[in-house]
């Protein structure tokens, strides 16, 4: 087990959501906040190698904790597919080559749930990530984040690299990305349902049909399973990190209404995709691997989320 207090540590994606959540995990292990670094997209551009280069000489780091991606809900990756697949590739494929590179002692992947096939088994086994190819809507970005998994196990095999990779389902929490463009599928119809409230809207329509069916995870249950993985695990074998609860869409915009108070109809244009039809993950490897499950009830969870986005919003 790596005694994470000692050590050297780059987080990148550390000022984003899950990274925030993981900078709080890791003062909790008493890690000194000089020996971490939270490398800027003005100062280091990953998808850059010159830059992941200099990222490595300037932190001199013993661990990397991957968390940077580009990312976004289904509309976001229709938008960007070549963008999504670019960012995503050219940053996991700079910092490992690096850290080989480099003498690394420890390579931390935060993959992605859209690496799994579109029709794969309830629910989701890590032994059945390659077994198709994934929903076409978000493939760029979870072939992406599944080519470094590869990428780790050859390194691990010829060059040693201690490594350890992640497979977290939907996020969710207080300090979510709420941004219409990019925001995921709780964020986006928790705003949806405030601002239909507040404007006494008498309709909020969503995507898709509602039958498709999602599992969540609170942001802080993720960044405790990545911190777990960081410490005890030294090879890149995929581990699931879910929140233990599939749910209807249908029922989680029913759900988050009467959270948010709102009291309208809800409608659904059927002419928008449903994105993956089911998502549930088996977290039994995480549980006999990280000593990790998630503790976060999802309710009272779901309630945090609402009261932080209406603390941003005065509303």
């Amino acid at each position: 087990m790596v005694d994470l207090s000692t050590q050297r540590i780059v987080v990148t994606g550390g000022a984003g959501f899950l990274g925030r959540a993981v900078m709080r995990v890791l003062r909790d292990r008493g890690v000194p906040p000089d020996r971490i670094m939270v490398p800027r997209r003005r100062d280091f551009d990953l998808t850059v190698e010159a830059d992941v280069a200099r990222l490595y000489e300037t932190a001199q780091p013993d661990v990397v904790i991957h968390l940077a991606a580009e990312v976004g809900g289904i509309g976001a990756n229709m938008t960007h597919p070549g963008r999504f697949f670019y960012a995503n590739m050219a940053m996991g494929l700079h910092l490992v080559e690096h850290a080989r590179r480099h003498g690394l002692r420890k390579f931390v992947h935060t993959g992605t749930v859209c690496a799994y096939p579109k029709h794969c088994p309830i629910p989701f086994r890590e032994a059945t990530i390659w077994d198709g190819y994934p929903e076409e809507t978000n493939a760029p970005y979870g072939v992406a984040k599944k080519a470094i998994f590869v990428m780790l196990d050859g390194y691990r095999r010829e060059y040693g690299l201690a490594s350890a990779v992640t497979v977290p389902v939907n996020l969710y929490g207080p300090g979510d990305n709420f941004a219409p463009s990019s925001s995921h599928v709780i964020p986006a119809l928790i705003r949806k349902c405030e601002e239909a409230r507040r404007d006494n809207a008498s309709e909020v329509v969503c995507w898709g049909t509602g039958v498709a069916t999602r599992e969540f995870l609170y942001v802080d249950d993720a960044a405790e399973g990545v911190v777990r993985a960081a410490e005890v695990m030294d090879e890149p074998v995929p581990i699931n990190l879910g929140g233990g609860v599939e749910i209807a869409i249908r029922d989680l915009v029913t759900t988050i209404a009467a959270s948010c108070g709102y009291e309208g109809r809800i409608t659904w244009d059927t002419t928008k995709p449903d994105g993956q039809p089911r998502r549930s993950l088996d977290i039994s490897r995480a549980r006999q691997l990280l000593d990790w499950s998630p503790r976060q009830d999802f309710t009272t969870g779901l309630a945090a989320t609402v009261a932080w986005w209406r603390s941003q919003t005065n509303s």
